[in-house]
């Protein structure tokens, strides 16, 4: 009981302005995550996670990551992604190999399939993320935006889909 007594004397509790920040960011992180699931779900067909599998791949400059870092750019774990890839690699959208170097190091790629249904879908999940973010801040706001996740994921063992550095 003492211990408890002194943590919470010890601690630096949240002021008005932080409270409520941080009330504002839990609000974001419950919502938003299920409207663009619902989103992709319901006129997509597909989840979030399989949008950025398809989305990462597409932007790298050889149409392949290593799975680790695919991992990283679409904040999974390396076993959900696994099973995320391989329900896409029956449906002809993305390969997978081992690296001819390095077995154990394995590669995703993005076939033709994969990067026709990323552009199907595309456009309504863009229309989307501007509705219910983009067209509600100010241009600062956005710079802001961009600010704030730096700082909030620095330090942390992820980089996100922001900063896929570890490409095949």
């Amino acid at each position: 009981m003492l211990t408890t007594l002194v943590s919470m004397e010890e601690t630096k509790w949240l002021s008005e302005d932080e409270r409520e920040a941080w009330l504002a960011l839990v609000s974001i992180m419950f919502r938003l995550p299920g409207a663009v699931e619902g989103q992709l779900r319901s006129e997509e067909d597909m989840s979030l996670a399989e949008y950025l599998v398809l989305a990462m791949l597409s932007e790298a400059p050889d149409h392949r990551h290593k799975m680790s870092a695919l991992a990283t750019a679409t904040n999974t774990s390396q076993s959900r992604l696994s099973r995320i890839v391989a329900r896409m690699e029956k449906d002809g959208l993305v390969t997978r190999a081992g690296r001819q170097d390095d077995r154990r190091v394995v590669i995703a790629e993005i076939t033709p399939a994969g990067l026709e249904r990323l552009r199907e879908a595309a456009p309504a999940h863009v229309r989307h993320v501007r509705e219910i973010v983009f067209d509600r801040l100010a241009p600062e706001q956005v710079g802001q935006l961009s600010e704030i996740g730096r700082a909030l994921n620095r330090g942390s063992n992820t980089r996100g889909a922001m900063g896929l550095d570890c490409p095949a």
